[in-house]
């Protein structure tokens, strides 16, 4: 068993808390000791977190650190609750964001890949995935991360490469993988086909091109617009609604393209806006997807006219060389000067663009290997629609899901790049058939040649990531982790992707696997500066994680970023909220080191929190109790805001500002058994909010429960704190709610008149009962203390001093003889105040109440409550008067 550098029994903490000393410290320690290993609770049951693999690329941003706390927070705590814990790591290969990088960094020593060639190029680009695979683990480790790097994966390893082919090869034999020519995204710039999700739409401030086409006969013409006028040599046909009255007369009629001299037919598609612009659209086959669409319908020809690098090309007749905007610019000319243009307008348009090269996007006719994708649609909304889906969190996000693969496309998963899994297809250039196989071929099949050529493309990268959640346990293989530890349990990842990565996954599990593969996909917003603006490169406000951890502190980057989120919602980064974090971890070092110093010599079996307690005691094991209830339900429900605000409430107001400064009383007191059991109780309610706060804040919450009596290692395996019958006091509530309350109303009225708390005063408790003055009986020594009192009578029938200030609380007036302290005028001037504030809130809830509507809708407890508020306030309002009264005579 590996020791961590400093003594795990250690009672003596350091005046402050060292954020990077806990860091260097413990991650070692929990790592050489193999803590976050799975498979080591052969009985319990096993709950499973792959990770969303980071792309090889660079550094993690702070979007990453949010993404991966969320799933740290929630593997920690199953550990603790007894779980076969397994949180997955690996990272993405990131086909074409990782290429064009490395091409980038080859290109600043005068190199091409070219210049490589294939094999000595992926030899660049593995020694460049070695080095940012390295950063990435270092930075999973100054995260903090549980994971079980006994298992981590990579989407180019040879498990998950075995898995590809399969895959590949299953849906081509089943006809859901085919070869054909159609409308994808083109980047010209890195010659490459796009996913949708690698295309970034910008507004651009662009014109719309009006354009007269001449009918052949020379009995009219027609108005057509394009924002892309350069498309329109390769136009092969003009569109009208076949309802539209006004071209009803020219369907099937003949147009002479400008320029070209070429014959198109006018046609009728129902894929016309008849109600937009002239109600005539130019049909261009090869350079848009809806013109591609209704070219198939009417069996038009489709032309290309530009090549890979957004040159036009032979069919652009004497534009033929020119790079497409220059093309635009002269065509623009052309059809000035021979009256085809009619006017052009400023409009403002949706362009996309290469998320990697920053190329506008080509929509180009292009050969490529496509999914069929609507069968693997059809299963998943099956699957969603009879239960059996998955379970969305926030919920909305589930009509999105089926919104989008209800109306799926084919997906086009070819590149034109060297750095992938290159696709398992080889050409016979002897009989010119195509295999498909899980094996390198070097004969074929059907003619016996040896004159075999394997595609040169590669699988788009969320191919592989498809596979993500099957494929690291083993698959094809049957794995043992694949039995113990699919379908996954939950997914964590941004909203962002749903479509491309998400729903895939879902897809291929069905298809593959006959079940899905997690349970629940949690679904986060994205991270965004204090002034809500996407985080970029360009606007410079972008966060580096490491840079918050350096200045902060791990646990205070996390605790920001994990609770100040509600799930689904973009996350404002804010460096003051994460100073405030490391403040609250501040304070719980504070209470922590007190509490260590009132426990010299305590251990583990001399926590006795049975037998008679104090009410600070009762009350404060009955909170801890509620809270570990509470905060259990929400991380199950996946609020982590709100699981932060009920920890911080507690720790801050309840444990911090109330129990410890009671706890004192016993602790510096001469009754031992007293000091024993307050020992006792505060030793155990330390212990189990660490327990509590220790998959938001790991370190601070290990380090110091090293320091405290525990049994055990380490606190990640330590058990989760459960809720216990024996704890729930709702009378020592009603007891510390009146102290409290009675307590604050004091130091309110000490500040009204600016009394400092070293000065005693006077104070004379009238209660309203018998029940409320024994409560304050019963607990004289915590008023005495906190009130610093001179003088002090309790009572049910005291008699009002003369000219004092009051305080009226739930169950007892309280009265604080001004002689020589206050300003009378200025104390019925306070009075007259609070009166006001008291009429407000009467007359609220006597209107609340008499709301018929109100009254027929609400639960019973609701109304019963609110009669009890008009009951409180009445009697509070009651007393303030009667104290106004006797001041003014």
């Amino acid at each position: 068993m590996s020791e961590p550098t400093a003594n795990p029994n250690q009672t003596e903490m350091s005046t402050t808390y060292d954020p990077r000393a806990a860091e260097q410290k413990w991650y070692p320690y929990w790592m050489n000791n193999e803590f976050f290993k799975a498979g080591q609770r052969k009985d319990a049951k096993p709950f499973t977190i792959v990770i969303p693999p980071p792309n090889v690329t660079g550094i993690l941003h702070i979007g990453h650190a949010l993404d991966f706390t969320l799933q740290d927070i929630i593997i920690r705590a199953k550990r603790m609750q007894g779980y076969d814990a397994l949180w997955l790591p690996g990272s993405d290969h990131a086909g074409i964001a990782t290429q064009t990088k490395v091409e980038q960094k080859l290109r600043e020593g005068g190199v091409s890949r070219y210049d490589l060639g294939r094999e000595k190029f992926l030899e660049k680009v593995w020694d460049w995935k070695e080095e940012y695979a390295n950063t990435i683990r270092s930075q999973w480790a100054k995260m903090g991360l549980s994971l079980d790097y006994s298992r981590e994966r990579f989407t180019l390893d040879e498990g998950l490469s075995k898995a590809v082919r399969e895959v590949f090869v299953k849906l081509y034999e089943k006809g859901l993988i085919y070869r054909g020519k159609r409308i994808i995204n083109w980047d010209p710039a890195a010659r490459t086909a796009l996913s949708d999700i690698e295309v970034e739409y910008k507004e651009v401030q662009g014109h719309l091109y009006h354009l007269k086409y001449e009918l052949k006969d020379g009995s009219g013409s027609i108005t057509v617009a394009t924002t892309r006028p350069e498309t329109m040599l390769g136009d092969t046909a003009v569109a009208v609604h076949p309802e539209d009255e006004r071209y009803k007369d020219m369907i099937g009629k003949i147009l002479v393209l400008p320029i070209i001299g070429r014959e198109i037919p006018v046609i009728a598609d129902e894929y016309v806006d008849k109600t937009f612009g002239s109600g005539a659209v130019k049909i261009t086959p090869a350079h848009d997807p809806n013109d591609f669409e209704v070219g198939l319908r009417h069996d038009l020809p489709q032309i290309t006219v530009m090549d890979e690098s957004g040159k036009m090309n032979e069919e652009a007749g004497k534009y033929k060389g020119l790079d497409r905007s220059d093309c635009r610019k002269q065509i623009v000319l052309d059809l000035k000067e021979s009256g085809v243009l009619i006017n052009i307008e400023d409009h403002t348009h949706q362009v996309g663009h290469s998320e990697r090269s920053g190329a506008v996007v080509e929509p180009y006719l292009s050969t490529q290997w496509f999914v069929a994708m609507q069968p693997l649609a059809e299963r998943a909304i099956e699957a969603q629609k009879s239960g059996k889906g998955v379970n969305f969190v926030p919920d909305r996000f589930e009509r999105t899901y089926l919104q989008w693969i209800e109306n799926v496309r084919d997906w086009c998963i070819s590149r034109q790049l060297w750095w992938g899994h290159r696709i398992p297809a080889w050409y016979c250039d002897a009989c010119g058939e195509i295999h498909v196989s899980r094996e390198d071929m070097t004969a074929c099949p059907k003619c016996g040649s040896q004159e075999l050529r394997q595609d040169e493309d590669v699988l788009d990268t969320w191919f592989s990531s498809a596979l993500w959640p099957f494929s690291t346990l083993g698959w094809p293989e049957e794995t043992e982790d694949l039995k113990r530890y699919y379908p996954t349990s939950v997914l964590v990842t941004g909203y962002d992707i749903i479509y491309f990565w998400v729903a895939r996954m879902i897809f291929t599990a069905l298809e593959f696997t006959d079940e899905i593969p997690f349970k629940d996909v949690l679904m986060h917003g994205l991270v965004r500066d204090s002034e809500g603006r996407k985080m970029s490169k360009s606007l410079g406000n972008g966060v580096d994680p490491l840079e918050v951890i350096e200045k902060y502190g791990t646990d205070a980057m996390r605790y920001m970023l994990s609770t100040g989120i509600t799930p689904g919602q973009d996350l404002r980064f804010r460096w003051e909220r994460v100073e405030q974090a490391r403040n609250f971890a501040n304070k719980i070092w504070n209470a922590s080191r007190f509490a260590l110093m009132n426990l010299e010599g305590f251990k583990a079996e001399d926590i006795d929190i049975t037998g008679e307690l104090t009410t600070a005691d009762r009350w404060i094991l009955h909170r801890l109790n509620e809270t570990a209830k509470d905060v259990t339900r929400l991380m199950d429900a996946y609020e982590f805001g709100e699981t932060g605000r009920t920890l911080y409430n507690f720790i801050w107001d309840d444990l911090c500002d109330w129990y410890i400064e009671f706890s004192k009383l016993s602790l510096y007191g001469e009754d031992a058994e007293a000091k024993r059991k307050t020992q006792s109780v505060l030793a155990y309610v330390l212990d189990q909010t660490m327990r509590l706060i220790h998959p938001f804040m790991p370190f601070i919450s290990e380090e110091i429960w090293q320091h405290l009596p525990h049994e055990g290692e380490t606190i990640t395996l330590a058990a989760w704190p459960e809720f216990n019958e024996a704890f729930v006091n709702d009378k020592a509530v009603a007891e510390m709610n009146m102290l409290m309350d009675l307590i604050r109303a004091v130091r309110n009225i000490r500040a009204e008149v600016n009394v400092p708390m070293s000065k005693k005063v006077e104070l004379h408790i009238n209660a309203s009962g018998q029940d409320g003055l024994n409560i304050i009986d019963n607990n004289l020594i915590y008023v005495r203390r906190f009130c610093n009192t001179s003088e002090l009578s309790t009572g049910t029938e005291l008699s009002t001093p003369d000219k004092a200030m009051t305080a009226v609380i739930s169950g007892a007036e309280l009265y604080f003889p001004l002689a020589g302290l206050i300003d009378i005028d200025q104390e019925i001037a306070r009075l007259t105040k609070e009166k006001e504030t008291l009429d407000k809130e009467v007359l609220r809830i006597e209107k609340k109440l008499g709301n018929e509507g109100f009254v027929s809708k609400a639960p019973e407890k609701v109304i019963e409550e609110e009669r009890a508020k008009l009951a409180d306030y009445s009697d509070k309002r009651t007393k303030v008067i009667a104290r106004i009264d006797e001041l003014q005579n």
